[in-house]
This record gives structure tokens, C-alpha cells and sequence, in this order.
């Protein structure tokens, strides 16, 4: 729905001006959802007795998303906003590749190349990280080359081009600075993931199963937000929430309260994971490597491994009608 004259509804005797700050933009849609066609229609007929606005339709872009809303599911993607990053930096004409990062490379602070300009590096960055709103599948290669916007280099800044060449082909313990690791998650419910990260861990881990236990940690606290979001709207959750975790020993300290010399010195506040397995709203479960969701998210993967782990989080080929 589009509200008219926005803003100026008040009954006022004096002039007032508003000064929109910069960085910001105004806007007078309206959207809204639900699952009962009389309330969505008794809402719409109460905002338009109150405001002066007009009715658009089924929705179909919003804040550079398209959306298209079909009987098999509803489908977003920006690829609008993809062209026009392309274009601004120069690379709608570029070659195209097929994974955002190249597999076994590794990025450092300081890799002996020439410094590259940081504004520039820095609106690149950016503009990556808000198509991971409707691409996880650049979710990792946009966070892990964030690291580098202080003082970027041509190595950086060639590796952020890469992402670029990858959007454009589809129409359709791994930082060696400090040693942290990269802990990634996805959440999904019904058929579709609704939450992604990936992140670099704060500590550094002194083996694979401390960074694994970390990283799992880290993700229950999502959850159990998540399940508080579900409880406020009336969908509260009975069973716990199911983490899946490729490293057993990660799963059997959770499950041991007992202090051992190889986990005493792990910090008390990933241990909040056993308090939520304890009470139920957590349940850990172990799946393979080669099942983990979660691996397009900590690390570069070879073409046909992407490809099978994109198509499983949902990240596919549609054709979106129209033009906005």
C-alpha cells in the first residue's frame, strides 16, 4: 500500500520542516501479510479510512528485493540491484567464473602487494554484504574479505572482483593472520533457511573440536533467540531446535559437565550450550561432513561441492517477471 503526502497528517497550526538526514531515504509504502484473508482485508480497510493511500497489489520490489509470489512458494532475489553493481563497477562485460573464492587460497593483513583505495574497497564490501540478503552463497567470501577494509591490497581487492565475476555468471581455521576460526550456521524452517552467518570466531581455538564446540555455542544462543521471536507471535516451540554438528567429541562435551585438562580452559560462556541441552530447547545431532549445510559458510569449496551445497540452501534459478 502507498500512503499519500506521508508525514503530513498532522493537525498542526504552525509550519514545520523536516530535514531528511543523509544516508537516509523516505519511504510511504506499506507492506503486509498474513494467513487470514478477512483480517488482511478488515486491516486494509481501517488503514484507508484512517490515511489517504492506494491499494498496489500483490507485492513485487521492496528495497531493491524483487519478490514473485507463485503457488510453489515465494521467490526473492535482487537481480536488479546485481546489475546495477556490476555496472558501477565496471564489470557487466567481465569473464565470469563459478565460485565466489578460489579453493585453498589464503588471505593475510599483510601479503606484500600494493595497497589499494580503501573507499572504494569499502563501498564494494558493502554493497556484497546487502545481497547477502537473498545470497548466502556469498555470505562467506563477503565476510571473510570484510576483514581487510582498513587497508586493502590488490590481492583483496581482485579476490572482491571474483565475487563480482561469480554474480555475473549467475543468471541462473582459516585466517592466517591471527589463526581465528570461521564459525557459519543456517536455520531453516518449512522448506526454506530464513538466518545465515558467517563469522570469524573472537578466541583462538587450540584444535578442531574447540572450534567446532565454540562455533555450536555461539549458534544455540541464535536459536534460543529465535525460538523467543517464534514464542512472541503465538508459534512457541515444544521440541528443542535441532543443531547439527560434524564433529562428535564437539557433541560429547556438551553432554560431559565434568572439567577436563583438554576443555578447562575453554571460556565459561560457551558452556551456556550445556544449560540449553540440559532445559530442552537445544538437541545436538551429528551429521558427515559431506551432509554439513553449514560449509558453505566457513570455507572455499570446489565447483561441484558449491554447487550441490547452493542448491540444497535454496539459491536457484528463477526468472522473476517484469521490470521495476
Amino acid at each position: 500500500m502507498d500512503i499519500k503526502s506521508a508525514f503530513l497528517n498532522g493537525y498542526i497550526d504552525e509550519e514545520i520542516y523536516v530535514e531528511q538526514p543523509q544516508g537516509f531515504i523516505a519511504k510511504d509504502d506499506l507492506i503486509y501479510t498474513g494467513n487470514n484473508e478477512k483480517m488482511i482485508q478488515d486491516f486494509k480497510e481501517d488503514m484507508m479510512k484512517t490515511f489517504e493511500m492506494s491499494d498496489l497489489g500483490l507485492m513485487h520490489f521492496f528495497l531493491g528485493i524483487e519478490i514473485n509470489q507463485e503457488k510453489e512458494g515465494i521467490f526473492m532475489c535482487q537481480r536488479k540491484y546485481t546489475e546495477t553493481l556490476l555496472k558501477k563497477f565496471k564489470m557487466e562485460s567481465c569473464k565470469t567464473v563459478t565460485t565466489p573464492l578460489v579453493t585453498g587460497e589464503k588471505y593475510q593483513k599483510e601479503d606484500g602487494s600494493q595497497k589499494v583505495d580503501g573507499s572504494i574497497y569499502r563501498s564494494l564490501i558493502g554493497s556484497l554484504l546487502y545481497l547477502t540478503a537473498t545470497r548466502p552463497d556469498i555470505m562467506f567470501a563477503t565476510s571473510l574479505l570484510s576483514r581487510f577494509m582498513q587497508s586493502p591490497s590488490q590481492v583483496h581487492y581482485a579476490a572482491t572482483k571474483r565475487i563480482l565475476r561469480y554474480l555475473r555468471d549467475s543468471d541462473w581455521a582459516g585466517s592466517v593472520d591471527d589463526m581465528k576460526s570461521t564459525s557459519g550456521y543456517t536455520f531453516s524452517l518449512g522448506s526454506g533457511i530464513f538466518s545465515w552467518a558467517s563469522k570469524k570466531q573472537a578466541t583462538v581455538a587450540q584444535s578442531s573440536v574447540e572450534a567446532e564446540y565454540i562455533a555450536t555455542a555461539a549458534i544455540s544462543n541464535q536459536a534460543i533467540w529465535l525460538r523467543r521471536i517464534l514464542e512472541d507471535i503465538g508459534e512457541k516451540q515444544e521440541e528443542p531446535t535441532t543443531i547439527y554438528c560434524d564433529n562428535k567429541s564437539a557433541i560429547a562435551i556438551t553432554k560431559n559437565s565434568v572439567q577436563h585438562s583438554r576443555t578447562k580452559h575453554i571460556d565459561i560462556k560457551y558452556h551456556s550450550l550445556r544449560e540449553a541441552t540440559t532445559r530442552g530447547e537445544i538437541e545436538l545431532k551429528y551429521c558427515s561432513t559431506e551432509e554439513q549445510l553449514a560449509d558453505i559458510f566457513t570455507k572455499a569449496l570446489p565447483r561441484n561441492k558449491f554447487e550441490e551445497l547452493r542448491m540444497k540452501i535454496g539459491v536457484c534459478h528463477k526468472h522473476i517477471k517484469g521490470e521495476y
